[in-house]
């Protein structure tokens, strides 16, 4: 008893000391915990990826064939460690035969693709800008209505991966987030995505899977890491401090837009069973002795462009993406234009709400639908687009909708979820 009451007095006699080594101990306490959840997630995903690994294949069948675009600077330098410990394991226990391409500088993504040989399936290992890279790449390619069939995985190991609540379940763990995604490209199951082609009038189209972003609120967005110093309020003094600079900060539009297409019923192939030869030989006869009449060719109507213009803070086109599997009447796009008359502290609530995620809306904004768009600018406008989190110099641009263009790995779960919130 003497030896505890010693214990405790040396304890309040050092108590500094003493709050300092519990402190140390808890945090210590607290990674090693997390270590450990870590460690048995990888576990638990490596057995699961042995059960593919150790399904039998037939003689004349060969490896499935990955090829990856593993961009290591995403993340902040940790890409590679990240893919290395959680996604390569996985891949190499379920029996595939996996190519690493390491990308060295920003844009070698879409010199990659445009070379990149045929594979079974395409994994992209990095955030929002590797993925709209690869993207570019794959659909600049001559033969991309042929290389377009490759089902594509993505791995989310950047900090910003906006893809990603789309195909797979995310959670507060980035181990458990990379494995998962993993898992869902070994499971098979995809779905088709839209792609949106951006071209201006000198470069080359860009796509995008997600969407343009053109405004304040991006411009605002692209300074709050700025000011990291303020912590939690970074992101009010940033967009306060922007009306210091200039209030109001509307933007003058014209936008042109054709109305949506209907789109077709997602039906699935049908091998079509071929006629039997008397069959054959019956409309060979008929077609000899009565040739069928050739109709003229009709004469297409020319599209109709529709025109409005706008003044508003912030303008974002973008696809159905958000949610992969809601069926849909139609084929399009979305314009969202934010109203121009917010006062201050509505400009930094709606900000905040952006902030978190950009395709929220206020109820004022102006909503289109369109299969097709053009952008027309003021002469003189200065800034960047954001196409996929991807900064691109402000111009006029055309954007064409390129429905369900490729198809992506999606996790069961995810699927089930996002099916569940339709109804």
């Amino acid at each position: 008893m003497a030896r505890v009451v010693k214990v405790f007095r040396t304890l309040r006699n050092n108590w500094k000391k003493s709050t300092f080594a519990v402190c140390v101990l808890s945090y210590g306490g607290y990674w090693l915990n997390g270590k450990h959840n870590d460690s048995l997630l990888r576990r638990e995903a490596c057995l699961l990826a042995r059960e593919f690994g150790r399904q039998q294949i037939a003689p004349h069948e060969r490896l499935m064939k990955a090829t990856v675009i593993l961009n290591p600077a995403a993340c902040g330098g940790k890409a590679n460690n990240l893919f290395e410990k959680n996604a390569a394991p996985i891949l190499h226990l379920a029996g595939v035969e996996v190519t690493i391409v390491k990308t060295d500088y920003e844009g070698q993504a879409k010199k990659l693709m445009e070379l990149a040989e045929q594979t079974d399936m395409l994994i992209v290992a990095g955030g929002d800008g590797t993925l709209q890279e690869v993207i570019t790449g794959l659909l600049r390619r001559p033969d991309q209505d042929t290389i377009c069939h490759t089902p594509i995985g993505f791995i989310p190991l950047g900090s910003r991966n906006s893809l990603s609540p789309s195909l797979h379940l995310l959670s507060d763990n980035k181990v458990k987030d990379i494995t998962s995604a993993t898992l869902s490209i070994l499971k098979g199951e995809t779905v088709p995505l839209d792609v949106l082609q951006i071209k201006g009038e000198t470069e080359q189209p860009v796509f995008a899977l997600m969407g343009l972003r053109w405004g304040a609120f991006r411009d605002v967005a692209a300074k709050i890491s700025k000011y990291w110093y303020l912590g939690p309020l970074k992101t009010n003094a940033a967009h306060w401090l922007s009306t210091l600079h200039d209030w109001p900060q509307v933007r003058e539009v014209s936008v042109s837009y054709l109305d949506p297409n209907l789109r077709p019923p997602d039906l699935p192939p049908q091998k079509t069973q071929r006629p039997s030869l008397l069959y054959r030989i019956f409309l060979r006869l008929k077609h000899r002795w009565s040739p069928p009449v050739v109709e003229p060719p009709k004469v297409e109507e020319p599209e109709e462009w529709k025109e409005e213009q706008l003044s508003t803070l912030e303008l974002f086109v973008q696809t159905h993406n958000k949610n992969p599997v809601q069926r849909r009447i139609n084929d399009s796009m979305m314009i969202y234009a934010e109203p121009d008359n917010l006062t201050v502290g509505e400009y930094i609530t709606v900000g905040n709400k952006k902030d978190e995620d950009p395709t929220v809306f206020t109820k004022e904004s102006t909503k289109l639908e369109a299969s097709a768009c053009r952008l027309q600018l003021p002469e003189g406008t200065a800034g960047f687009y954001n196409i996929d989190n991807e900064e691109y110099e402000a111009m006029p641009v055309e954007i064409s909708l390129l429905p369900r263009k490729l198809r992506f790995f999606i996790s069961a779960e995810r699927r089930e979820q996002l099916l569940a919130q339709m109804q």
